[in-house]
C-alpha cells in the first residue's frame, strides 16, 4: 500500500503588526487650502463676468464649500464629507449673520466719534445754533422715563408671572396668558397713542409729560417681563417646592423663600433684557413726551427730552448748516448702543452673582 502523505497544516494568516489601519484622512491644512482655492475660483469667475465685491464674495463660499465637499468626499469618505459640508454652510451663515451688525457698528463708531467730546454729555441744546452743543438733557430725560418704566413694568410683570406659574388654573389663567401674547405683538405707536388717549382724559389733548411717556413704554415691556419670567419661574425643580410643602411650608413663603432665589438669576436677565428692549423706542416718545432744548427732570411737569428723540430730530431738522446736528444724531446713537450694551452686560453679571451655586 502507498503510505498518505500527512496534510500539510493550512497557511496561518499572517500576523498583524500591531499597527491599526488607518483611514485616509486630509493634511492639516487641506480644508483651508480647499475652500482658499474655491474662493479664487469664485472671485475669478466674478473677475469675468464683471468684477462684484457680493457676487465675488457668494461664488467664492459657494464654490470654496464645493471644494471642501468634493476633496473630503474622495479622501475620507462621504460621512466626513457630509460633516465638512454642513460645518461650512453653518459657518457661512453665521459670517452673512455678522456682516450686518459688522456694518452697523463700524458706520456708528465712524460718524458718532466725532462729537464723543465733554461737551456732548454736560451741555444741552438751549441756545445752540449750528456747532456744539450736547445730550445732556436727552441723556437724563431717558434715564429717567427709563427707571419709571421700569418701577411700573417690574412688579406687575413679575406677580403677573407668579401667578400664572403658581396660582392660575382655568380660564382665567388662559385669557391673562392670551392677553399677554397679543401685548407682546402689539406694535410701538399703538401704545404710544394709548397712552396720549389715557392722559388726554384727564389733562386735555395738548399734554406732554415724562410720566406719558413711562406708561407708553410699560405697555410694550410688561409682557416681555410676563414671558420672560414665566419661562424662568417654570425651570425650577417641582421637588423644590414639594420639599418645602412636606415641612408645612405655606404656598407663599415657598414662593417667596424657595421659587424666586432660585429663579433670581434668570429673572433679573430677563428684567434687564426687557429694559434694553424699550429704551430704545423713538415712536412712542414722539407723541407722549415731545422734545425740548432745556434740561427737565421732572416727569410731571411738560415736555422731556429723550436720547431716541433727540436723534430722530437732529437728523430730520438739522437746520443750517446740518453737519452739525447730523453729528450730534450719529453720536446720540453712539451712546443709545453703548447704554444697552451696559445694560446687558449688567444683565450677565446678575445671572452670575445670583446663579444657584452648586459647588462646595
Amino acid at each position: 500500500m502507498t503510505a498518505t502523505r500527512p496534510a500539510e497544516p493550512a497557511t496561518a494568516a499572517p500576523a498583524s503588526s500591531g499597527v491599526v489601519a488607518r483611514h485616509r484622512r486630509l493634511p492639516r491644512f487641506g480644508v483651508p487650502a480647499l475652500f482658499l482655492l474655491g474662493v479664487v475660483l469664485g472671485v475669478a469667475l466674478s473677475a469675468l463676468s464683471g468684477f462684484s465685491v457680493v457676487l465675488a464674495v457668494v461664488y467664492g463660499v459657494v464654490l470654496g464649500t464645493v471644494a471642501v465637499y468634493l476633496g473630503t468626499r474622495a479622501v475620507e469618505g462621504s460621512r466626513k464629507a457630509l460633516d465638512r459640508l454642513v460645518t461650512c454652510v453653518v459657518t457661512s451663515a453665521f459670517a452673512v449673520a455678522m456682516v450686518p451688525l459688522v456694518s452697523l457698528v463700524w458706520t456708528v463708531l465712524s460718524h458718532g466719534l466725532k462729537r464723543l467730546d465733554g461737551e456732548f454729555f454736560n451741555s444741552s441744546m438751549l441756545g445752540i445754533v449750528g456747532e456744539g452743543g450736547g445730550a445732556y438733557h436727552a441723556i437724563l430725560g431717558t434715564l429717567i422715563i427709563t427707571g419709571l418704566t421700569a418701577v411700573i413694568s417690574v412688579p406687575i410683570g413679575l406677580l403677573t408671572a407668579i401667578y400664572l406659574v403658581e396660582y392660575g388654573t382655568g380660564r382665567l389663567k388662559r385669557s391673562i396668558t392670551f392677553l399677554v401674547d397679543v401685548m407682546t405683538g402689539i406694535p410701538s405707536i399703538v401704545a404710544g397713542l394709548f397712552a396720549f388717549a389715557l392722559f388726554a382724559i384727564f389733562f386735555g389733548p395738548g399734554v406732554r409729560l415724562g410720566l406719558m411717556g413711562a406708561v407708553a413704554l410699560s405697555v410694550l415691556m410688561i409682557p416681555v417681563v410676563v414671558r420672560s419670567s414665566e419661562e424662568v419661574l417654570k425651570l425650577v425643580p417641582n421637588e423644590l417646592r414639594e420639599a418645602a410643602y412636606a415641612l408645612g411650608v405655606p404656598k407663599w413663603r415657598t414662593v417667596v423663600k424657595v421659587v424666586l432665589p432660585t429663579a433670581m438669576a434668570g429673572l433679573a436677565t430677563g428684567v434687564t433684557l426687557a429694559i434694553a428692549r424699550v429704551i430704545g423706542e423713538t415712536a412712542p416718545l414722539l407723541i407722549t413726551v415731545g422734545i425740548i432744548n432745556g434740561t427737565n427732570v421732572d416727569p410731571l411737569q411738560g415736555r422731556m427730552a429723550t436720547l431716541p428723540v433727540f436723534a430722530y430730530y437732529q437728523l430730520t431738522q438739522p437746520g443750517f448748516p446740518p453737519e452739525f446736528a447730523i453729528d450730534r444724531a450719529w453720536t446720540a446713537a453712539l451712546v443709545l448702543i453703548v447704554l444697552v450694551m451696559v445694560l446687558n452686560i449688567v444683565g450677565r453679571l446678575i445671572s452670575r452673582f445670583f446663579a444657584p451655586k452648586t459647588g462646595r
